[in-house]
């Protein structure tokens, strides 16, 4: 993990907390934070104590004034990073890779810095952003709270350092810019407005130019991998950085399939799923109403009738769900799909989906879309609608690294419903390695360029 380079730290302060009847912190410059701070935790401690000296000469006037005193500043080489005691002040630490208190801090994916992308025009090349909606499930309700769930699945990812050995990348020390947006505010009252909420917050975090456009390009790998004056996959040649979404049932797909479209134009699917998810609306509920006739069954013909899926060039896999009759194959492959089972993961193995699926999106922007009921119940029991005879979180995986070279434009992965989880989380850090893949994914490929 990195950290800013300059620690604000107000030292009198600390020993004015003290004076003043605040309970002191013995383990403060004591503990090991990090490796290697005993030196630095000296030099802080001998401050302190010189500081201490001085407050004596401070009447209770000066304890009730001590936050408004300037703080001194610590500088460093960039190998320093923070750390805040009780107080709330800062102190720092050198920047080492160590496995310590993943569990605290603030519930970002990963401990990603946070960053508000709705309100904010800031640059940024990788973003997650929750969609907390489930009010057009079928059957388990509770995919609402899957973007903390997954969350709190992921706070692990970082303990040793976050270098993912397979792919030979570490996201986390890059050159991308990769950041926790929060949450889209999207309503439990109205789906169709929240369908709505959903497509302008995707489209607000989208459409920006990437961070990583400002630089230029060195090499291929790690930090020196930058792209300047480069052609965009976007529309006009734009750079936009990509937006991983963290669901909420699989209905957000289709708001934000519109979002992309918005820049990149049609695009094709990578669509990892129990179920087809393209029956037509008076199949699957359909029938009802409008507001009906759009849920997490039937958001692929809607994006199918609305053109925002490139036809012949999208492929569902891992589909083992019962049908109504063998015409909603027929209606898939009308909406553009390839389809591939998850039992022909028996005889093809994992290298023959990959093939599948690479030969099946070619060069073209894909948007990679992932419910966790792909799954079996057995690795992921929490989500809605759960089918066994899914893959192991180990196929999964293997079969997402495999898909290195693809133009993934931006992810989903959705329907997990933390309620029905085991206690250990196992759906939820399932969920959160998966994304893990995705991350690295899109980091190894660099920029969104042609």
């Amino acid at each position: 993990m990195r950290f800013s380079s300059t620690v604000p730290i107000s030292l009198a302060g600390l020993a004015l907390t003290s004076l003043c009847g605040a309970t002191p912190s013995p383990w403060l410059f004591q503990q090991k934070i990090f490796q290697g701070t005993n030196q630095l935790a000296h030099k802080l401690e001998q401050a302190v104590s010189g500081a201490h000296d001085h407050a004596h000469a401070h009447d209770e006037a000066g304890c009730a004034a001590r936050h408004a005193q300037p703080a001194e500043t610590l500088q460093s080489d960039g190998s320093v990073g923070v750390y805040s005691d009780w107080t709330g002040q800062s102190v720092a630490v050198e920047d080492e890779t160590t496995a310590d208190a993943v569990y605290a801090g603030f519930g970002s994916f990963a401990h990603l810095p946070m960053m508000n992308c709705l309100a904010s025009d800031a640059p940024f090349d990788i973003g997650f952003i929750g969609m907390p909606l489930d009010t057009a499930t079928s059957y388990r309700p509770g995919a609402r709270f899957g973007p903390m769930g997954i969350r709190q699945g992921s706070r692990r990812l970082r303990l040793y350092g976050g270098y993912n050995v397979p792919l030979d990348v570490n996201p986390f020390s890059s050159w991308a810019k990769i950041v926790d947006c929060g949450d889209v505010s999207a309503t439990s009252y109205d789906t169709a407005k929240a369908i709505q909420q959903i497509e302008q917050g995707h489209k607000r975090a989208l459409h920006r130019t990437a961070k990583a456009t400002s630089k230029s390009i060195v090499s291929g790998k790690g930090d020196d991998f930058y792209v300047k004056e480069a052609e965009g996959f976007g529309l006009g040649g734009r750079i936009h950085p990509r937006i991983i979404s963290l669901g909420g049932d699989h209905s957000i797909t289709l708001p934000i399939l519109r979002s992309i479209t918005s820049a990149y134009g049609p695009v094709s699917v990578i669509h990892f799923d129990s179920h087809l998810d393209t029956w037509k609306p008076r199949v699957f509920g359909g029938s009802k109403s409008e507001t009906a006739a759009v849920n997490h069954g039937t958001y692929f013909y809607h994006a199918s009738k609305e053109g925002l899926i490139r036809n012949g060039t999208s492929i569902h896999a891992g589909i083992r769900t019962t049908l109504s009759g063998p015409q909603d194959y027929e209606n898939d492959e009308e909406c553009g799909f390839k389809l591939h089972e998850a039992r022909e993961i028996d005889t093809i193995g994992t290298q023959g989906f990959i093939d599948a699926i690479k030969s099946t999106v070619k060069d073209t922007p894909v948007y990679l879309s992932i419910d966790i009921d792909v799954l079996d119940p057995s690795a992921a029991p929490a989500t809605g609608t759960p089918e066994t005879g899914g893959w192991s979180t180990r196929e999964l995986r293997t079969i997402l690294r495999g898909l290195e070279g693809v133009n993934i434009v931006g992810a989903d992965l959705v329907e997990v419903a933390p309620a029905y989880d085991t206690p250990a989380e196992i759906t939820q850090i399932a969920a959160a390695d998966i994304l893990f893949e995705v991350m690295s994914l899109m980091v190894k490929a660099g920029p969104l360029t042609k």
